[in-house]
């Protein structure tokens, strides 16, 4: 690989606002099971090799089991995913895939599970992990 700039040291404003977005979200009322599903499954979608690492990781120091992890990208054929969190799913994949939108049977499957801050809050993790995925591959971070 070769060598790219290191945004944060470049633009480091610019880096610091989106840490804002993190810190944000780090004291919101997402579960931290919630957080981690969304940052995985949009980081697999996205090919993001330090952000599916890093997060793989952090699910793990959280107890969630292998066999989840693992079946994350085939969610929709087990069911080791609950109600929520296959509808978290399925929005984090309508939003990161953005260019076939978001469909109204995927918002109202979650709007029905979710009050209206904890689905902003949902839909704010996708685009933040959505954003950081774009810095990662953009610059080339390599796999830690």
């Amino acid at each position: 690989m070769t060598t790219r700039i290191n945004i944060a040291e470049t633009e480091p404003e610019a880096y610091k606002a989106l840490l804002g977005l993190e810190k944000y979200l780090a004291e919101s009322r997402l579960t931290p099971i919630h957080k981690e599903l969304i940052k995985i499954r949009a980081s697999q979608i996205n090919g993001c090799a330090f952000c599916i690492n890093m997060h793989t990781t952090d699910a793990r120091k959280l107890g969630e089991t292998e066999q989840r992890i693992y079946l994350l990208n085939a969610w929709r054929e087990t069911s080791l995913f609950n109600e929520e969190e296959k509808a978290i799913l399925a929005l984090t994949e309508e939003i990161t895939l953005i260019q076939n939108h978001v469909s109204d049977a995927a918002y109202q499957a979650a709007a029905k599970l979710f009050d209206a801050q904890y689905l902003a809050q949902i839909m704010m993790m996708i685009i933040t992990i959505n954003a950081w995925n774009r810095v990662a591959i953009t610059t080339q971070l390599p796999v830690a």
